[in-house]
């Protein structure tokens, strides 16, 4: 691993180049621009090696992947030559440390990564579709690189308020981006996100500025751990930055379903005071709810509300040692949101956000 860490980027190419030349038919699997894509499959494969000795945790990401990877079509026949090529590329760029015994000990993690996937893919084609079919019932564009997305899927869609799924549009094929939902599960079935269009974001542009009710986007399987426990009455303090506010009105919504009283202290930041785009709806349910208090922050120029960078901001409240957290935003938000609730008292196991990997493949999408 120390001796391809520094040319991570040409072992990529190289596995890459390997799998479609040797395998011509996987390249349909992939969207046109690999970017995000090379570097996520890669990087997952790496990630489980170094975890091969933590059971516990290795099968609960793995299960994860192989459960999404069923919306890319990915088939059992397929993770042989995965493994082959994975090889390839290891031994033609770490010659110091490869050896007999290193590439028995890369198949033999391989082959479990394989089967993990495999085993879970296989339990959740029981009960679920490899994607759902959802038509856009409501666009509402709210700031001019910011819509509102309500949509309804084609069969019921079980998820849990904080959780996230994977995004396809018509106008490009296979290239996903994850999105937070912005509402807790509803009697009706419908589902709504925030999107913000990011400069050369093929799918964030296509469905804030294409996008239009009636056209039918694909959606993968739910995913995320930043979810409410119902079984305590702890305080929750939630920091969303953006349309990171997006999940926090969810896990709101979700706490007024369970008809549970818990002070609940949102922190809803922005750069401007006009970037509060959701501000509205998050006093309108303050009002409705007596434990709910939010708190508008802004860090550059004049606003109504507090003044500062949010995580330094939320630092001059508390105390919030009692409190779980929650954290969803810009990448670099959440590194420092977490930073800062360690150092004030806030133990790490009760700190949740989405993982910082996935924040940053979204922000570029």
């Amino acid at each position: 691993m120390a001796e391809i860490e520094p040319i991570a980027d040409k072992v990529v190419s190289y596995f890459y180049a390997l799998l479609f030349v040797r395998n011509p038919g996987l390249r349909a699997l992939f969207p046109a621009a690999m970017d995000t894509q090379r570097d996520r499959l890669f990087k997952a494969l790496l990630t489980a090696a170094e975890h091969a000795d933590d059971t516990a945790t290795l099968t609960a990401y793995l299960s994860q992947l192989g459960r999404g990877h069923r919306k890319y079509g990915t088939l059992p026949t397929h993770y042989p030559a995965v493994g082959e090529c994975l090889i390839g590329a290891l031994s033609r760029y770490a010659p110091q440390t490869w050896s007999d015994a290193a590439e028995a000990a890369w198949v033999r993690v391989y082959t479990t990564v394989s089967q993990i996937m495999i085993d879970a893919a296989a339990e959740d084609e029981r009960t679920s579709p490899a994607w759902w079919q959802a038509e856009i019932v409501s666009h509402e564009v709210r700031t001019p690189d910011i819509a509102v997305l309500t949509l309804r899927p084609d069969q019921p869609y079980p998820f849990l308020a904080g959780q996230y799924a994977s995004v396809e549009t018509p106008w490009w094929p296979r290239t996903w981006r994850n999105y937070s939902f912005s509402c807790a599960p509803r009697a009706d079935g419908l589902l709504s996100f925030h999107v913000k269009a990011v400069p050369a974001g093929w799918v964030s542009g296509a469905l804030v500025h294409r996008a239009r009710p009636g056209d039918v986007i694909r959606l993968g399987p739910p995913a995320g751990s930043m979810t409410v426990d119902h079984s305590t009455d702890d305080g929750m303090l939630c920091l969303g930055g953006g349309t990171g506010i997006a999940p926090i009105k969810a896990l709101v919504e979700d706490v007024a379903r369970h008809g549970r009283s818990r002070p609940v202290e949102v922190f809803y930041g922005a750069r401007h005071h006009d970037d509060l785009y959701d501000i509205d709806t998050m006093l309108r349910l303050q009002k409705t709810h007596p434990w709910l208090s939010v708190r508008p922050v802004v860090s550059d120029g004049p606003t109504l509300g507090l003044s500062g960078q949010l995580p330094q901001v939320v630092r001059k409240y508390g105390p919030w040692n009692a409190y779980d957290a929650f954290l969803s935003g810009p990448p670099g938000m959440v590194r420092s949101g977490v930073d800062t609730l360690v150092g004030i008292g806030i133990p790490s196991h009760r700190i949740r956000h989405d993982s910082i990997d996935e924040l940053t493949a979204s922000a570029t999408g």
